[in-house]
């Protein structure tokens, strides 16, 4: 008899909805303390249209930026605003159940940070309507472009973390530390991927789910994609530190070694 799917853990959160569902399709941007640079990436959402519904997943910011009067005129459908522990994982877990059980088909996401050129959205979109179960945003993919990137970034990209990444999905990728990215529904949903526990709480659930799809036997691919780093000045990031970088290796190692699979499941199998 199979056991029952246990429920999704999910951190406590805050919803302001401004507008019912008026697409299949979300677009889902992790945030904190974004500022301008969110509110200009929103603008330029909002000069293309694409037909997605865009959700912010707010960390806790308190700079304003996420504020109802600046976000509801800019195209925005929700603002869910975690309350409890964890930090960009958990708001992905947050996000993800949220737009899971307003009935999205298919869930985009891209940081807030404004690096990302947003015709992508179209480029990831149209890849999931064809049956794609991970669609990966890449600036080194054909199409895509990569603007002023950290050369520290290019190495631990392309020399480290997308070895192992497609190493353990056996199936080759070439940025995927990039958050610009789309997943099916039925991928999310699937009992052998349960993205909603709380072990996902920094970054681990970005590495699981690059991995966790092709096991699975869904449809990846990668789309080109632009991302733009500052000409000059600080780099817009969260991982600062040699304790944030040695954690983040240490979560990507783990989901390598496949850790992060569900334990008591039979697809179970890094």
């Amino acid at each position: 008899m199979t056991e029952p799917v246990p429920a999704r853990q999910v951190p406590t959160y805050e919803s302001q909805v401004f507008k019912p569902r008026g697409s299949s399709a979300v677009l889902i941007i992790p945030v904190i303390n974004e500022g301008e640079r969110l509110l200009g990436q929103l603008d330029a959402i909002a000069a293309l249209d694409p037909p997605v519904d865009v959700v912010i997943a707010d960390g806790g910011s308190a700079d304003g930026s996420t504020d109802s009067a600046r976000l509801e005129p800019r195209r925005v459908r929700a603002c869910l605003t975690k309350t409890g522990p964890g930090k960009l994982s958990a708001q992905l877990r947050m996000a993800y159940a949220w737009a899971l059980d307003q009935g999205y088909d298919a869930i985009l996401t891209m940081d807030g940070n404004g690096k990302d050129g947003v015709d992508g959205i179209l480029s990831i979109l149209d890849k999931l309507e064809e049956g794609y179960g991970y669609v990966q945003g890449s600036r080194y993919a054909h199409g895509g472009r990569a603007i002023n990137t950290p050369l520290s970034r290019w190495i631990a990209g392309r020399l480290i973390h997308a070895p192992l990444i497609s190493f353990a999905a056996r199936h080759w990728f070439t940025d995927t530390t990039n958050g610009f990215r789309g997943y099916s529904r039925a991928f999310l949903d699937d009992p052998s991927t349960r993205p909603f526990r709380d072990i996902f709480i920094k970054y681990n659930l970005l590495f699981y789910l690059s991995v966790r799809a092709s096991q699975l036997g869904y449809k990846v691919t990668e789309v080109g994609v632009t991302r733009t780093y500052p000409d000059s000045g600080k780099v817009p990031t969260k991982i600062t530190g040699l304790s944030g970088k040695l954690d983040l290796l240490a979560e990507l190692f783990g989901a390598v070694i496949g850790l992060y699979h569900p334990k008591d499941d039979a697809k179970n199998r890094p």
